[in-house]
């Protein structure tokens, strides 16, 4: 019973609920409905006042693009009736000038008609006058004609022949004037020192006691080094030096280089003194190849052939009247390029003849012949081209010229031999002037001996008392003067210094 109540009570609770939640549902879908509606009602005057706005924005818009159009539209009307003026001013204008110009045809007309009245009355009077002369010379027109053209022609002649002799003379001295142009020119671009020449060099030692170990147990060790270099070693009373001897400078500066490093190295004996010289000689080859290499990269020379780039490079070594002989080729290169570039010419052909002029001095102690010679055999050998091997074997004048570069490298040698200060006497020069001092000195009577000493500026003469008088010895004196001015050339001045010689001879017992 209970439970069924409860059951009553639990079905009457639920309906109650149902129908209130009903109700709580339906409510709230009418809120909804009802904001819904407003929204719409809101959104619906939004986008009316946003149309209007648009609406009155667009309307102001067009309403100022058609202000600016029409202020364009003025502007540009403005533009075309000032256009319009200028044309009608420039109308105007052509107008009046075509005016003046038919005035001015008028007038030249009117000229030109005058002109031809006066031309015709002219030709008359010319014929007039011509009738008259005819008439006063006994000549026709044709032979008066042909006579004032002989006149005319042989003045013609004569001026043309005094103005080509004008034009001649000016020719020649602007040629001279040039040529001189060229060549300080070219001597003022480059310049090499001069360098002493000499076939000795002197190796300095830390002591004395140095020159006996090189002189070694019975010479032994001096006698390797000579037989392996080929040089005289001169070991005598100058202090803490030896000296080498050789005509050969490749050889002389091995012996140097290897000596110098006996020397530091301290183990003088003959298989360290082989080793050092074989080292030296690698090192000067090498040398003498970066020498040539360097030259004829420094004169733009290109495709040499090794074997001439490495004789080149002897000429390092090389002296000839105090130029070094590398130096001067050098120069003579860059001198006859100078010339070249001036003359129009091959520059390349010009420093290339220049740079190998000499290269025959590198091996003339081993070959007989002059060094031109030798050096145009060495350059033909070795491919060298026509024009090249011709300016090598006429650069002194030994052949005859057949191009221009041989011209021009002759004289670019010249310069660079005779530029002041370019060479110095040579010591063959010297030599020869000192015994030609003395051998005129004793070429006179009672002369015993003659020295020619202060470096060749003083000669020295002894004569035998019993077969000179002293009233002789002034003479002798000025005697000698004379015959050393009229026999020899020397720079400076001679001292000539006479004495008598009287001899006593003594012997103590």
């Amino acid at each position: 019973m209970q439970f069924v109540l409860a059951l009553v009570f639990f079905m009457t609770g639920s309906g109650f609920g149902y129908v209130a939640l009903r109700a709580w549902d339906n409510s709230r879908v009418n809120g909804v409905k009802n904001q819904i509606s407003n929204m719409l009602k809101e959104a619906e005057e939004s986008s009316e006042r946003v149309k209007q706005e648009k609406i009155s924005e667009a309307r102001e818009e067009v309403n100022r693009l058609r202000q600016e159009a029409q202020k364009d539209i003025k502007e540009r009307r403005s533009e075309i009736q000032r256009t319009e003026r200028k044309l009608e001013q420039k109308e105007d204008n052509l107008d009046k000038k075509l005016d003046r110009v038919s005035r001015k045809e008028d007038e030249l007309k009117s000229r030109h008609e005058e002109l031809e009245k006066r031309r015709s009355a002219l030709e008359d009077k010319i014929q007039q006058q011509d009738a008259k002369l005819q008439e006063i010379a006994e000549l026709t027109r044709e032979e008066a004609q042909e006579i004032l053209l002989n006149k005319t022609e042989q003045d013609a002649r004569h001026l043309l022949g005094m103005k080509l002799k004008e034009l001649e003379e000016r020719a020649q001295r602007e040629a001279d004037k040039k040529a001189r142009d060229i060549i300080i020119s070219a001597m003022q671009r480059c310049a090499v020192e001069s360098a002493g020449e000499s076939s000795i060099s002197v190796v300095p030692l830390p002591s004395e006691e140095m020159k006996g170990r090189i002189i070694g147990r019975e010479g032994r060790n001096i006698r390797a080094f000579e037989s392996l270099t080929g040089v005289d070693l001169i070991i005598d009373d100058t202090p803490e030096a030896v000296t080498l001897s050789s005509f050969d400078p490749i050889r002389r500066e091995i012996a140097r280089r290897a000596m110098e490093r006996l020397v530091v190295d301290g183990r003088i004996h003959p298989a360290r003194i082989e080793e050092l010289i074989e080292r030296a000689a690698r090192d000067i080859d090498e040398e003498m190849i970066t020498e040539g290499e360097n030259a004829a990269l420094e004169m733009g020379i290109k495709n040499i052939h090794n074997e001439l780039v490495r004789t080149l490079g002897q000429l390092k070594f090389r002296f000839s009247y105090g130029q070094n002989v590398l130096a001067h080729s050098m120069e003579v290169a860059q001198i006859a390029g100078v010339i070249a570039a001036e003359l129009g010419v091959d520059e390349e052909i010009a420093r290339r003849g220049g740079l190998l002029h000499d290269i025959g001095k590198a091996i003339d102690h081993q070959i007989e012949g002059p060094h031109a010679s030798i050096g145009a055999d060495l350059a033909r050998r070795f491919g060298e081209r026509p024009e090249i091997v011709n300016c090598i074997a006429a650069h002194h004048d030994n052949l005859e010229v057949s191009s221009i570069y041989e011209v021009i490298v002759s004289l670019a040698d010249a310069i660079s031999a005779a530029r002041p200060g370019a060479r110095r006497e040579s010591v063959d020069a010297y030599i020869k002037r000192l015994q030609q001092l003395e051998e005129i000195a004793q070429t006179f009577e009672g002369v015993t001996r003659a020295y020619a000493i202060q470096a060749g500026r003083e000669v020295r003469v002894i004569l035998n008392a019993g077969k000179t008088d002293e009233g002789a010895v002034h003479k002798l004196a000025y005697d000698i003067a004379r015959k050393i001015e009229s026999e020899m050339k020397y720079p400076g001045q001679i001292k000539v210094n006479v004495a008598r010689e009287t001899r006593a001879t003594e012997f103590a017992k």
